[in-house]
């Protein structure tokens, strides 16, 4: 739903291009998508606030498109979730069904073009597997869904085995096509429909059916 850049369709789902579902940047006016497919390139974007149209607090404009129970959160541009060792060992542990034992690392192996995680490296003192994609990610290394799969990772602790797992994401949802909070902004700023659509679904056409 929200997010800065627009993921492509193959990075979470079959590995099939659609030339209108491709990586961009969500905003018309600044500079080019960096390559978030590299790492150095993802931490910086993730850790800093780039403009984007869905980068609002502007509740008037949330109100139109949030349910009742999703205004209570205010963190969906940045967000940031801190396990201890013992949370996230046992939350991966009941939420994959495999016993990994202590999480020793969390290794992102591969990012799509919105620095959303496609495979995901866990490595235990048990057992070391690679999970995705992104819904997947979401699924393990959280109760109920991480809001994207777009983070990154730092560890606490000075032993081998970290004692606290700090994951700092951005955006919201799975990033494919149009934004729902980022339209509501465009048309507040006075974007037509057909603006919209093509902003995310570049390259389509709008024909009249009927």
């Amino acid at each position: 739903m929200l997010r800065r850049s627009l993921e492509e369709f193959q990075n979470c789902w079959e590995n099939v291009k659609h030339p209108y579902l491709v990586g961009k940047r969500d905003d018309t006016t600044a500079n080019e998508l960096p390559d978030l497919t590299i790492k150095s390139e993802a931490d910086q974007w993730i850790r800093t606030s780039p403009t984007a149209f869905c980068n609002t607090q502007d509740r008037k404009i949330l109100n139109q498109v949030l349910n009742n129970y999703d205004q209570e959160t205010t963190d969906f541009y940045r967000w940031k979730v801190t396990y201890t060792q013992q949370e996230l060992s046992q939350l991966i542990h009941n939420r994959s069904g495999i016993d990994f034992g202590k999480i020793i690392d969390l290794i992102p192996i591969e990012r799509g073009t919105s620095g959303r995680i496609v495979k995901l490296k866990i490595v235990g003192t048990l057992r070391t597997l690679i999970i995705g994609k992104e819904l997947e990610i979401r699924r393990t290394l959280s109760s109920s869904h991480l809001y994207s799969s777009a983070f990154i990772i730092d560890k606490e602790g000075e032993e081998e085995i970290p004692s606290l797992f700090i994951l700092t994401g951005a955006g919201w949802g799975h990033g494919v096509g149009l934004c729902q909070i980022g339209a509501a902004v465009m048309g507040e700023q006075g974007y037509t429909y057909n603006e919209i659509l093509s902003h995310y679904y570049p390259g389509s056409t709008i024909k009249k059916k009927y």
